[in-house]
């Protein structure tokens, strides 16, 4: 109701200045003008007719005439007003991406009344499609004294995330400071306070940022999306302040059923190498590298194992290690750098990723080219994620003006197809180029960490070498494990334990425990 009165009332100024102007035209005497005259009439009385239609929320009928209206020479003057209306009308009708074109071109006129009322529509419609471009070019010409209150959380978070994204972290922190308390942006809003703020190492203002998230949302679901976040952030803001044992605690509290929790393991096992906690850290690998976790892109992880087991002396599991690392990803390199060198389109890449991204969402079972651990790690990552999603925007409008017959066979129908096959050709390339970058940084990374394995190997070798040095002299070097510790003991003790046998269960994901002792005097 609230939408549709302020149309009405939007509509009802039209109406005045389009009655005073066609009074004006018509109390032209000039013979020679009678002919544009007439035409003139003839098109305001189309207008108000337009006009009576989206007052009374026939928004389509009246979308196809003022599409029709906003061409004609006659209606110049009117122009700014017309488009404003249209996309005000093609909203309504839940066509977002043909909506902005129009309140575009109302910018580009730059009508003094019209213009401040198009960018502030424009910047709710970009931000319902998360178009980043769309959204950039509204935030350029916004005034935040000009905009509603009601939008106002909306556009300081989106201002936020424009100066976060080019690392304007101060700027970043006090545009999120804007969004008030009660807002459906203030969680997000909140969170990337915090991440703006352990940008510019201010530790303890990230993690009250973090803390005030959690207790936020305190009554939720232990799986809240924004609750295991803000867990996860407290637990790396630890780790970047060098509190190894509050971070493994912090790490401790991410549920395994959540999806961040595979993160949160990897990064816990780090804080506890930094601790020198070697067995906790071997406790976490069995769990990282299980069979469940196997599409995991986890290179880092093998070498951060093959060097806890440098720091025991266990020489053996090191070298197993090692090659499982050369054999998961050897292969994988190889396979990323022949298609770099073999696909320059951005086409080809985009392929790709929608393959993989079909897969993921279980719309597709199909094979890709490139190795799945590959593309799930590329998909994943913020800004193909956000094209992905706004491409999924696309394409469900389209679907919309299909279904829609009457509509997809008049002007405005045709016209909205070519701008969104438009959009969604620009946005592909886009993703595509993504794409390519992203698989150049893992080539370049996985070159990196075959420097460290070649390192790691030859610590291991010296390490092999100092073991049988000693051995020599008689000193020996220890091998043993807790073989009398039972499963009682640990299941007494408040401990889930499940001897690792060669199997991995989905339920006992998280709950191995090492039991070797260092080899190492």
């Amino acid at each position: 109701m609230k939408k549709l009165a302020f149309i009405s009332l939007l509509i009802a100024a039209m109406t005045t200045v389009s009655s005073a102007q066609n009074r004006k035209r018509t109390n032209a005497r000039k013979p020679v003008r009678e002919t544009v005259s007439s035409a003139s009439v003839g098109s305001r009385q189309q207008l108000q007719k337009a006009l009576e239609l989206a007052r009374g929320g026939q928004y389509q009928a009246a979308a196809s005439s003022l599409y029709s209206l906003a061409r004609r020479p006659e209606l110049q003057s009117d122009r700014a007003q017309i488009k404003y209306i249209l996309g005000l009308m093609l909203m309504e009708m839940k066509l977002n991406q043909v909506a902005a074109f129009q309140f575009v071109d109302v910018i580009r006129m730059k009508h003094p009344k019209y213009t401040k009322l198009a960018v502030e529509k424009l910047s709710i419609v970009a931000d319902g499609l998360g178009d980043d471009t769309l959204l950039n070019y509204a935030l350029g010409r916004m005034d935040l004294s000009d905009i509603p209150v009601a939008n106002r959380d909306m556009i300081a978070f989106r201002i936020g995330e424009v100066k976060l994204k080019n690392r304007d972290y101060a700027g970043a922190e006090s545009a999120f400071a804007r969004v008030n308390p009660g807002s459906s942006y203030y969680n997000q809003a909140m969170y990337n306070r915090g991440l703006s703020a352990l940008e510019q190492n201010k530790t303890e203002q990230a993690l009250a940022a973090f803390q005030n998230l959690l207790a936020l949302r305190g009554k939720a679901p232990v799986t809240d999306t924004n609750r295991v976040a803000a867990q996860l952030s407290i637990a790396r803001t630890l780790y970047q302040k060098k509190d190894w044992d509050r971070a493994i605690e912090a790490y401790s509290q991410v549920p395994r059923d959540h999806a961040l929790w595979h993160d949160a393991l990897f990064e816990q096992s780090w804080a506890m190498l930094r601790s020198a906690r070697f067995r906790s850290a071997l406790s976490n690998f069995q769990s990282l590298h299980s069979a469940y976790y196997e599409e995991f892109f986890i290179p880092e992880s093998l070498l951060l194992r093959a060097i806890v087991y440098l720091y025991i002396c266990k020489y053996d599991e090191m070298e197993k290690v090692l090659q499982l690392f050369e054999k998961t990803y050897g292969p994988v390199s190889s396979k990323v750098r022949d298609f770099i060198r073999s696909n320059s389109a951005s086409s080809a890449y985009f392929r790709e990723a929608e393959k993989a991204w079909m897969i993921k969402k279980g719309t597709s079972e199909g094979g890709t080219n490139l190795p799945i651990i590959v593309l799930n790690s590329v998909i994943e990552q913020g800004d193909v994620r956000r094209a992905m999603n706004y491409l999924s925007a696309l394409d469900e409008e389209k679907a919309k003006i299909e279904s829609n017959y009457p509509f997809r066979s008049s002007s405005i129908g045709q016209y909205s197809l070519k701008i969104i096959s438009s959009r969604r050709r620009n946005t592909t390339n886009a993703i595509g180029d993504m794409v390519k970058a992203h698989l150049s940084n893992m080539r370049t990374e996985l070159r990196d960490l075959y420097e460290q394995a070649s390192f790691i190997r030859y610590e291991m070798i010296n390490g092999k070498k100092e073991a049988l040095k000693k051995k020599i002299v008689g000193k020996g070097v220890e091998e043993s494990v807790d073989e009398d510790v039972t499963r009682s003991f640990y299941v007494e003790n408040g401990y889930d334990y499940y001897p690792f046998q060669g199997e991995f269960w989905l339920d006992e994901i998280g709950n191995y425990h090492y039991l070797g002792k260092s080899s190492c005097e």
